[in-house]
């Protein structure tokens, strides 16, 4: 009997005949999904900064308020927020101060005509040169792209946007911008804040973004081997609804879930909220496609492990589209848990917390998600709550009373951790039992479920606060790392210590910093933090929030933390990266992207600086040209 390939198709596949046991393979699912983002994405999200275009934070008649009907805050007045906020940075909402109105005009596009002639002759691939389509893929979500963007300081702007729509238009176009020299940008949800998919600003040649959103086709189905197969297009809350309607999921719930891509997943190496259950995106993925200008790389076995020499599963996965573009994904799936249930913990303090956090990683226990706050955030989460009536507030109030007298616990220094469990009702009640057993042994307590489940879907709404934050005069973003255990705790006092020293070094007197650990493993956990200060004297806000930042990666590297846990490398990130993999190690990669690019037509300028891509595309440019010499003895031969 002749062997089958389980290979990734960009058509529906014919059902299969058995092979020695059934296969559930349900071709009959293979669909386009209707996604909630789209085409023209400005249509949905703000072309100026994060989320919808109808949910944002805004102030009116001094109270900060809240609107947006997808997220619990919708319709809220927040005047404990608006206290923090005077309190914080001393600064009174402005509600007259009006957001950026699109540009009227848009930099001119550096065409390649050949190019440009083939695309609309020899492809069926939909593309658009308007400005507004180049403008809104011109950036990702760092501080720096909302900031350029609000003040119009985008020299370059992708010059076309292409929409391929399966794995072959793909190849399509990759060909041709290798051919012509095309520089190719794929782009997904453009929630990158890295600065991974920010166009580059001295790029000379043509740029074409390749958004991926109308590859958003799940192909397969496999009920048997719980697997699934889509096209990495699809924005994360449309791969779950999809599931959900086949009573499955895939579990990964990162920050950006709403907006971000299976692709982008893939390409940063993302981890989730529920990571403790499902596994970060490594570990879901069983197979990936990316096309290269050399070829497609793919691994042709579905099989659950193999021992093959090197997995180039992992060659495609962190590869921040340098290398090419992933087009196909197989995940994992799972059943969906028959029961969800929220909790919360209050600790005295955030040692006492991290110790907690400890036990539960050591024993291997740890919920669908765990997340502890240190005071700062957790003062910050109380503010964030809505005005309460009369009957709450003196329920509130009892509630202090039992924490600060009766269990003698400072405000001041208090924290919290937020608790998600999923599973079977047994399973779930026994391990509620023993984290709560945990946790009282290192002076912890419960505060609910409503609390955590508040804090859970918190993360959702806090992205929002960046760009009022900005809108109002103050510079705020998030960084995150991974730490063994043994320097957890050192490492956020060290890097809080480092900020508030370069805060005082520029003269900031109104700031926050903060931190949370959002994910835990046997050796270690990945820690968040948030820093913001107000910048309505300061010259370049953005210039010294990217020094005093820069400043604090270099305290997480002295303190062994890692570059990245799972935001990536970027633009932003690239001058650590050789030193992080070694000079062996950065080789290794630009001989992989030599091979797999050799004219270098993915220069996004992520993991290694962009003026080495830039030499290297340039060095293989005049390797290809024939020296003066090489065209003379070619004449003569003639």
């Amino acid at each position: 009997m002749s062997t089958k390939h389980n290979t990734v198709t960009t058509q529906v596949p014919e059902t299969p005949k058995p092979e020695g046991t059934s296969l559930a393979l349900d071709t009959r699912l293979s669909r386009h999904v209707e996604s909630v983002i789209p085409k023209k994405r400005q249509e949905a999200l703000k072309w100026y900064g994060w989320g919808y275009n109808d949910s944002q934070f805004y102030g009116q008649e001094g109270i900060i308020c809240f609107k947006g009907e997808k997220y619990p805050l919708g319709g809220c007045e927040l005047p404990s927020f608006t206290k923090w906020v005077q309190s914080k940075f001393d600064l009174t909402v402005d509600p007259t101060k009006a957001y950026p109105q699109l540009p009227q005009s848009y930099p001119m596009p550096v065409e390649n005509g050949p190019f440009l002639n083939e695309l609309r002759t020899l492809t069926k691939v939909e593309h658009s040169q308007e400005g507004v389509d180049r403008l809104v893929r011109c950036h990702g979500q760092t501080l720096n792209d909302i900031y350029s963007l609000w003040h119009n300081k985008f020299r370059r702007i992708p010059d076309v946007v292409v929409w391929p729509r399966c794995h072959d238009e793909v190849v399509q176009l990759v060909q041709l911008a290798h051919k012509h020299n095309v520089m190719l940008l794929p782009y997904g949800g453009g929630t990158s804040v890295s600065g991974a998919i920010t166009c580059p600003q001295e790029e000379e040649r043509s740029i074409c973004v390749l958004d991926t959103s109308q590859m958003n086709r799940l192909l397969w189905l496999n009920r048997e081997n719980l697997t699934v197969c889509f096209e990495s297009g699809i924005v994360g809350q449309d791969l779950e609804r999809v599931l959900r309607e086949q009573n499955l999921t895939v579990g990964h719930e990162p920050d950006s879930y709403e907006f971000s891509t299976l692709g982008g997943w893939v390409a940063t190496r993302a981890s989730g909220m529920k990571k403790n259950i499902y596994g970060n995106i490594e570990d879901l993925v069983v197979r990936v496609r990316m096309v290269t200008p050399t070829g497609t790389l793919e691994r042709e076995c579905s099989a659950p492990r193999v021992s093959c020499g090197p997995d180039f599963n992992h060659i495609i996965l962190g590869s921040e589209g340098t290398l090419g573009v992933i087009t196909e994904v197989v995940l994992k799936v799972r059943p969906l848990p028959p029961v969800q249930r929220y909790g919360s913990l209050v600790f005295p303090d955030f040692e006492r917390g991290v110790q907690f956090m400890r036990e539960v990683a050591r024993r291997r226990c740890q919920p669908a998600s765990v997340r502890l706050m240190d005071n700062e955030q957790f003062m910050l989460g109380q503010a964030l709550k809505p005005e309460k009536t009369w009957l709450a507030s003196c329920v509130d109030a009892v509630k202090q009373r039992y924490v600060t007298s009766w269990k003698g616990i400072d405000l001041t220094h208090i924290c919290a951790a937020t608790l998600l469990f999923e599973g079977d009702l047994k399973d779930v009640q026994r391990q509620e039992a023993l984290i709560y057993e945990i946790a009282a042994r290192h002076k912890g307590f419960p505060a609910g479920g409503q609390n955590g489940e508040r804090g859970y879907l918190f993360t959702f709404v806090i992205a929002y606060i960046r760009d009022f934050a900005l809108h109002q005069g103050i510079v705020a973003e998030s960084f995150e790392t991974s730490v063994p255990w043994d320097r957890c705790s050192l490492l956020c006092r060290c890097v809080k210590q480092r900020v508030v020293s370069e805060c005082y070094k520029h003269s900031i007197s109104h700031y926050t910093i903060s931190c949370r650990v959002t994910q835990t493993y046997d050796a270690g956990a990945c820690i968040y933090f948030y820093f913001g200060f107000r910048s309505l004297s300061i010259p370049d806000p953005v210039g010294v929030f990217e020094a005093i930042e820069h400043s604090a990666r270099e305290e997480i590297l002295a303190c062994g933390g890692s570059l990245s846990h799972h935001h990536g490398v970027g633009k932003i990130r690239s001058h650590w990266y050789r030193n992080a993999v070694t000079e062996t190690g950065s080789s290794l990669y630009s001989a992989a992207k030599q091979h797999l690019d050799p004219r270098n037509i993915f220069a996004a300028g992520n993991l290694l600086p962009q003026t080495e891509q830039l030499q290297f595309g340039e060095k293989k440019e005049k390797s290809e040209k024939p020296t003066a010499a090489e065209a003379a003895a070619t004449k003569a031969k003639l």
